[in-house]
């Protein structure tokens, strides 16, 4: 597939789907293959996650294996696991045999553990199956599952002129050379060479005269969001991967990084949203009952907590019951507030803004609880007595208790996620119905304490 061919802007139609589907039909794989040589495999990916099982399978038997091992890793998994059913051992193997490392291990990883072992035996390069296995061994959420093999390495010993005969034969199996590591006769990362000192240098000069001592680097037991942070802060392309004796290991590379990021993301977002699964919209009604179903219940019980505060302060209200008008006020604002400040600290959490400093954090949240309270009081204040006719002393007592709660729930909102972070919890499960329904009740709680003070009911 040439460049010109993956730079085409791709459109997935119905019109093109129903002439690959009608290609299919009338089995012209002359024109199939045409067709589809004109698209990335990234593209092609996405036409067979539209077709059914079988016209995908056809699809994926027509083309050449560098290019369906390519399109394997960019189907929705729930297509490529239908697709990998399809193929037999043998079959699974040569396309594998066509994916860097870590790629090929991501795809055997998604077998049932019956079949990995005899999809890797019929691997034939030994160095590629070894590689693999190794790279197996790792937990899929570290750098060591993250990583692949393939890289260009030198010697600090070698010569220029031998480094660049040594660096082409390394680069034929790379598929981009981000950077060129220098190790010493026990294979430990030392540093890292500049293309251009390269090129500049003499012929006979030692590697170790020109490289960079200075380089970034990772642990094989490195937490994957870890590694996320690290290549984020420094805008890495690639980092290398070495174990506890700093011998090197292996590369991550920016691509993994971006998919590492995007679940993260996609998790943070569900546990914001209450849902205390990784699910899809596709998953089974039982799957999304068990993401969903634990939060709605802490939800109701609070809901239940803020009813029976209302009950409970309801019987001694006698000419004040106008106050329950305005309890959705109070549960909105207390609710917002927690909402934003929490939003807030676990993405500084997250991209390491906040040095999780707790004082200083909820200073900081009660000023700015204060200067947002007072302006909203003052607006509930004017609204609620010239509008709604409330009377004075209600309304004074309506604002009192929206600057409380608007400062209780920031500090709620800002302590709730550093507190979590601090003892190893994810944060983001702070934001979202857990801070919305513990605002709800302390608000609810607090609104009713101080009108009780205010009105003496």
């Amino acid at each position: 597939m040439s460049e010109e061919n993956e730079n085409i802007q791709f459109e997935l139609t119905d019109e093109l789907i129903k002439q690959v589907e009608d290609l299919i039909a009338i089995q012209d794989d002359k024109e199939l293959q045409r067709l589809l040589n004109e698209f990335h495999y990234a593209d092609i990916a996405e036409i067979l996650d539209e077709v059914n099982l079988e016209e995908a399978m056809y699809v994926i038997k027509l083309l050449d294996s560098e290019t369906t091992s390519e399109v394997l890793m960019e189907l929705d998994e729930d297509n490529r696991e239908k697709v990998l059913k399809n193929l037999s051992n043998k079959e699974i193997a040569d396309e594998i045999q066509e994916l860097d490392t870590d790629d090929a291990a991501d795809i055997i990883a998604e077998l049932p553990e019956e079949r990995q072992a005899e999809v890797i035996s019929q691997i034939a390069d030994e160095e590629h199956k070894a590689e693999i296995t190794e790279l197996l061994a790792y937990d899929e959420d570290t750098a060591g599952g993250l990583m692949a093999k393939e890289l260009v390495k030198v010697y600090e010993t070698w010569t220029v002129a031998g480094c660049l005969r040594r660096i082409r034969a390394q680069a034929k199996d790379v598929r981009r050379v981000h950077s060129i590591y220098v190790v010493n006769k026990q294979n430990k990362l030392v540093g890292r060479l500049s293309l251009k000192d390269l090129i500049v240098a003499k012929s006979e000069q030692k590697i170790a005269d020109i490289y960079i001592t200075s380089v970034d680097y990772v642990k094989v037991d490195e937490d994957a969001v870890e590694v996320a942070r690290v290549m984020q802060k420094y805008d890495l392309e690639a980092i290398p991967v070495v174990d506890e004796n700093m011998v090197l290991l292996g590369r991550i590379t920016i691509d993994d990084i971006v998919d590492v990021i995007r679940d993260e993301a996609d998790k943070d977002y569900q546990l914001a949203a209450g849902i205390s699964r990784d699910v899809e919209a596709d998953d089974s009604i039982w799957k999304l009952t068990l993401a969903r179903l634990p939060w709605l219940l802490i939800g109701m019980f609070g809901g239940l907590g803020a009813a029976s505060i209302i009950e409970y302060f309801n019987e001694s209200m006698g000419a004040f019951i106008v106050l329950l008008s305005f309890v959705p006020l109070i549960q909105a604002t207390a609710g917002n507030v927690g909402v934003q400040s929490s939003a807030i600290i676990v993405q500084g959490l997250a991209n390491d803004s906040i040095d999780g400093n707790i004082l200083k954090q909820l200073l900081k949240e009660f000023l700015l609880g204060l200067v947002n309270g007072f302006a909203i009081a003052l607006i509930g204040l004017l609204i609620t007595h010239f509008v709604f006719g409330t009377p004075y002393i209600v309304s004074i007592t309506i604002a009192i208790a929206l600057i409380t709660v608007i400062v209780m729930a920031a500090l709620i909102g800002t302590f709730i996620p550093i507190f979590l972070n601090k003892r190893g919890i994810d944060p983001a499960v702070a934001t979202g119905p857990f801070i919305t329904t513990s605002n709800d009740v302390f608000g609810i709680l607090t609104y009713f304490l101080i009108a009780k003070i205010i009105l003496g009911f």
